[in-house]
C-alpha cells in the first residue's frame, strides 16, 4: 500500500471520527470553510465587476 492510500484512509477515519464524537463542532467546522469560501467567491466577483466597470 503506498503512503498516499494510507493517509487519505487516516484523513477520513479521523473526519469520521470527529463527526461522531463532536457534531456540534463539526457542524462549526463546516459553517466556517463554506462561509470562507462564500466570501472569496465573493471577492472575486467584485473584481471582476470593478475590472469590467473601468
Amino acid at each position: 500500500m503506498n503512503m498516499k492510500k494510507i493517509l487519505t484512509w487516516a484523513v477520513v477515519a479521523f473526519l469520521l471520527f470527529f463527526l461522531f464524537s463532536a457534531p456540534d463542532q463539526a457542524s462549526n467546522v463546516v459553517n466556517g470553510i463554506l462561509a470562507s469560501l462564500r466570501g472569496a467567491a465573493e471577492a472575486v466577483i467584485t473584481f471582476m465587476q470593478n475590472l469590467f466597470q473601468a
